[in-house]
């Protein structure tokens, strides 16, 4: 893979990695934060990647209209996820036991899938936001959709090595 396109790989997960953190951190103090507020956060957290991105050969305009809703079931679902361990979550308990406790048994994996998939939705929308010649629209959907079902097939293992990582222990 080249360098280029792994700098910027390395930087959109980072980018994922803080809008969740964001989300989990939002679940903790229930009330204080609303899924709109939430949403105009991750648009931010986009803004700064797109800056940081912005050296690389590739330009990206985030469609918005056209992912917010996938991100806004992505959101509610992490956030909704969240409050569950968090609620169930015992004085002197691990992490592992608290989310053990509120998805129980294969509850865990199919949250996982869940997420995964939506992640992929995501994915394949903010993949029309990359600017590419008119006569490479079709090969940068195919890469896309190609991606997308490598992303599915691969989502589907690891949350099934998660949840039983997680009930092994």
């Amino acid at each position: 893979m080249p360098a280029r396109l792994e700098q910027v790989l390395a930087l959109n997960l980072a980018k994922e990695v803080r809008k969740d953190t964001r989300v989990i951190r939002a679940a903790a103090a229930p009330g204080q934060t609303s899924l709109d507020s939430l949403v105009l956060e991750t648009k931010a957290i986009d803004r700064d990647f797109l800056q940081r991105v912005a050296r690389f050969p590739v330009e990206i305009v985030i469609r918005y209209e056209e992912i917010e809703p996938v991100r806004r079931r992505r959101i509610e679902r992490l956030f909704a996820a969240a409050q569950r361990v968090l609620s169930t979550w015992a004085p002197g308990q691990g992490a592992r036991e608290a989310l053990r406790s509120a998805f129980p048994g294969a509850e865990l994996e199919a949250l996982l899938r869940e997420l995964l998939a939506l992640y992929g939705e995501e994915t394949l929308a903010l993949s029309r936001s990359v600017r590419v010649p008119t006569l490479l629209k079709p090969l940068r959907d195919a890469a896309a959709r190609r991606l997308v079902g490598v992303m599915d097939s691969v989502s589907a293992r690891l949350a099934r090595e998660a949840a039983a990582a997680m009930n092994l222990r």
